[in-house]
């Protein structure tokens, strides 16, 4: 894709809502030991999001990384799914765009902002988060992932300018090398669950695409471990960042009773269509622990007269979606 002008004209106005809105409309109490989204100086359109979305007070990992963030400082977060990362990158990501907009023109395919995530689940969780706190911003994000129709996202990226990018590594590099995506204008970078991309091989591809950003970005990364190739990832391209580690609060379902049910091998499948018919349950979700047991449970649960579908990893995405 060549390099083509876009503008953005009244994009922005389109997003917002008809209905004028004021901080006003959105009292939060001050209260010791939390910190309220109010007390971060945000922009006004990303506090609007936040109000719609009921966050009143920061999760401990964006009460930590936010201050350091919002200053345009890198950061390194070990925390898990569930802390609230998401949201505090996405905030940091909005916040900068917003209070530092670019004049002039600006060209197609080529986003101030880049978050690479290893799953396209996670990638499409990320980008559903973004669309709700920035839906007030008028910033359009794009999701690059495998699996997916090529040209459909290409064509997203070729018909209007796209302010952040989220995309796994290999779609990524896809879009790169045949020149359709260029990154000599990201401002942001987020690493997201780095250990996991460490897991699936992919930090030589992270380091490749790292390695062609500018350098006067801002980096953050997150991750539940810091196994030493993580440590040296980020003292290769983290400048001086700000080191955060929380714990997801333990919580427990009180409307979950567990219990175990001694059965022989043979009689797995015959108990739990007896489960499902005589406990009343509606939906359900049953674990195998391989691909082709999956594939023949849910055969076997079609046969005798249940509503079943099959996930794993040899599905192409459209129908993972499917199911």
């Amino acid at each position: 894709m060549t390099r083509s002008k876009g503008r953005r004209g009244a994009r922005a106005e389109q997003a917002q809502d008809d209905a004028p809105w004021s901080i006003d409309q959105f009292q939060v109490p001050e209260e010791e030991g939390k910190t309220r989204f109010h007390d971060l100086g945000l922009h006004p359109s990303i506090m609007r999001g936040i109000a719609e979305l009921g966050f009143e007070y920061c999760s401990p990992i964006q009460a930590q990384v936010l201050p350091h963030t919002l200053q345009g400082h890198d950061a390194i977060g070990k925390a898990q799914t569930g802390t609230g990362k998401t949201a505090a990158f996405l905030i940091t990501i909005f916040n900068d765009l917003l209070e530092n907009p670019l004049e002039g023109e600006r060209f197609l395919g080529e986003p101030r902002a880049l978050v690479i995530a290893p799953t396209r689940e996670l990638v499409m969780q990320i980008a559903a988060d973004a669309h709700d706190l920035g839906k007030f911003t008028g910033l359009k994000t794009a999701t690059l992932i495998g699996g997916m129709d090529y040209q459909k996202q290409l064509n997203l990226l070729g018909n209007e300018i796209v302010d952040l990018v989220v995309a796994t590594p290999g779609r990524l590099l896809d879009f790169t090398g045949r020149r359709d995506l260029y990154l000599d204008h990201i401002e942001v970078l987020v690493l997201d669950e780095a250990d996991r991309m460490l897991d699936m091989g992919f930090i030589p591809d992270i380091e490749f695409i790292c390695s062609k950003l500018p350098e006067t970005r801002q980096t953050m990364l997150f991750s539940a471990t810091m196994p030493p190739p993580i440590e040296k990832l980020t003292k290769k391209f983290l400048n001086n960042p700000k080191r955060i580690e929380v714990s997801r609060a333990a919580t427990t379902n009180k409307d979950i009773t567990a219990f175990k049910i001694p059965v022989k091998s043979r009689q797995k499948r015959e108990t739990l269509r007896w489960l499902l018919n005589h406990d009343q349950v509606e939906t359900a979700i049953v674990f195998a622990n391989r691909k082709t047991t999956v594939r023949e449970l849910n055969k076997s649960l079609q046969r005798h007269g249940f509503r079943s579908g099959e996930i794993h990893g040899d599905m192409d995405q459209s129908n993972r979606l499917k199911e």
